[in-house]
């Protein structure tokens, strides 16, 4: 995971938290969601590398 998804993951935890914490529902369910983006950006880019890897296997080695 890069360092802007886990940023974004860790401020998603916080905000759950704190609306949690706070009583505020909407806080609470922001944080969640920004935990979901940040593993579906994860995921998507893990889909993309593996995608790369597998088109490299196929191809000779001189580009081919």
């Amino acid at each position: 995971m890069s360092d802007d998804k886990a940023m974004d993951k860790i401020k998603g935890k916080a905000k759950e938290a704190a609306g949690k914490i706070t009583g505020d529902r909407r806080k609470e369910s922001e944080g969640k969601t920004d935990q979901a983006k940040a593993k579906a950006e994860g995921t998507l880019g893990d889909a993309g590398e593996r995608a790369k890897g597998m088109k490299d296997s196929l191809t000779d080695d001189d580009g081919r």
